[in-house]
């Protein structure tokens, strides 16, 4: 069984750090995914007998890493659902793009559609039937000039398909290592990644704050000189 490495856990909740490469939950290539993986781990640190309960609350692309939470209950599933519905779930990103910003910080705004039948988005018109707004801000940490990329921390707004990907794409500096949506680094692995992850607490009702960074090697050797 592949090795979890557990950020948070109590009777409600259980936080995890997933893996580059593996789905958040099964698809049809069968292969291991996020939520089967924790439901072994606890069948196996607790004995427990006949199906494992666990609710997927939020998801991660496939080819990206970094904090996931799933809920060990139904009540704690239903109430972190609606944190993701109303916006009091947080979510920050760290992401290495194409060229240099021509700001420090900004916003980005645009209305995404997706086509189900490639798995793709792409940035339309406002009042494009069944496009949904997507808004994100950024900040830019870092810009490497030898090589000409920079890394941004990435707070989303709004949970779209590939949003991220797709705005930073738009916005003419794509995600180094993005199959799909980019335009350097391809045969990389794709330079997006979930560091943090704020909610309050479904019963507690804390304000709990998880990380989990990036190893700092490969192309996110940028990130050698960044305390977070």
């Amino acid at each position: 069984m592949e090795k979890l490495n557990i950020i948070y856990e109590d009777n409600h909740i259980i936080v995890v750090e997933k893996k580059v490469n593996i789905p958040s939950q099964g698809d049809k290539t069968g292969d291991i995914d996020m939520l089967t993986l924790v439901k072994q781990y606890i069948k196996e640190k607790y004995n427990k007998p006949g199906e494992v309960y666990l609710g997927l609350v939020h998801r991660l692309d496939r080819p990206v890493g970094g904090v996931m939470i799933f809920a060990k209950t139904s009540k704690a599933a239903a109430r972190l659902s609606e944190q993701v519905r109303i916006k009091e779930f947080k979510k920050n990103y760290l992401v290495i793009v194409d060229g240099k910003m021509k700001n420090e910080e900004g916003t980005l705004e645009d209305y995404l559609l997706k086509n189900e039948k490639l798995n793709m988005s792409k940035v339309v018109s406002k009042g494009t039937k069944n496009s949904k707004l997507a808004k994100l801000d950024y900040q830019v940490l870092k810009y490497d000039e030898k090589i000409n990329l920079s890394l941004l921390k990435v707070k989303l707004h709004t949970g779209r398909h590939h949003q991220i990907r797709v705005q930073m794409s738009n916005s003419g500096h794509s995600i180094y290592g993005d199959q799909k949506y980019g335009t350097r680094g391809r045969g990389k692995q794709i330079c997006l990644w979930a560091y943090e992850l704020s909610i309050i607490h479904p019963i507690t009702k804390q304000t709990l704050t998880f990380r989990a960074l990036p190893k700092k090697n490969g192309s996110w050797v940028i990130m050698e000189d960044i305390n977070l």
